[in-house]
């Protein structure tokens, strides 16, 4: 690899809440539907952790208003404004929602760091009767054969150590939370996206044990990573499949 392109490896690394916007996939549009359609109606949506927005930009289009929620305003400023969907900073465990009044609470790729009593007690307070609570995460994404088992290496053996222990519950995908509500499975989907080199590095700079890596001086690790995967990978502007499996807890509060 070049000098350059190991500069450039740098700045992939370079993260925070306009990278987490960009770079972040977005989930396809039959979660959204699946959300809708199971929700007691489609009045009133709240994302919860919602971060720069993801979910909560797509449920605008099902629901005639969607508040998205996070205590980070890093994130919160990079999330797209609609006239349905509006923002405001605040932690899962204190929502400025009224009473009765959320006809979904959805928490996406969130529910981990949340104090989950608090937060329950917080769902069954907005909820209306019927409302839906959907806790999603998505898993580890799978590349292709060339890649992946670079790519798991990285995340399990050469990155895993930096990961905080909440990350389990992801990779678990949510099936150790405690869920006392009436539960009922959700259909099987999957995240699917065709990236350049750079998307994919883009999102890995999005993972919070790749900020600590680099808090505690193991950028080396990270940046010998970038270095294998891009020989591996070719012209970095191929399109190559990335997969990521989509979990969910869902219940009627």
């Amino acid at each position: 690899m070049s000098v350059e392109r190991d500069d450039h490896a740098g700045n992939w690394f370079q993260a925070g809440g306009q990278n987490y916007a960009r770079f972040r996939p977005e989930y396809p549009p039959a979660l959204v539907a699946f959300l809708a359609g199971a929700s007691a109606d489609t009045r009133f949506a709240v994302d919860v952790g919602c971060g720069s927005g993801q979910l909560a930009a797509q449920l605008g289009a099902h629901f005639d208003s969607v508040l998205g929620l996070d205590p980070s305003a890093d994130q919160i400023v990079h999330a797209p404004v609609t006239e349905r969907v509006r923002y405001a900073q605040a932690p899962a465990e204190h929502l400025p929602v009224p009473d009765r009044s959320a006809s979904l609470v959805a928490a996406a790729q969130a529910a981990h760091w949340f104090d989950l009593p608090a937060f329950y007690a917080e769902v069954r307070r907005i909820a209306k009767a019927g409302a839906l609570l959907a806790l999603v995460s998505y898993g580890v994404p799978k590349l292709d054969e060339a890649l992946d088992e670079r790519f798991l290496h990285f995340y399990r053996d050469e990155i895993g150590p930096f990961w905080p222990p909440e990350r389990q519950l992801v990779d678990r995908g949510y099936a150790d939370l405690d869920f006392p509500f009436a539960e009922f499975p959700p259909p099987a989907m999957a995240i699917r996206k065709a990236w350049s080199l750079a998307e994919l590095m883009g999102y890995i700079s999005t993972w919070s044990a790749v900020k600590h890596a680099l808090e505690q001086g193991h950028g080396r690790v990270i940046e010998c990573f970038a270095t294998n995967l891009a020989a591996c990978w070719g012209d970095p502007e191929t399109k190559r499949p990335v997969t990521w499996p989509i979990n969910m807890r869902t219940g009627i509060v």
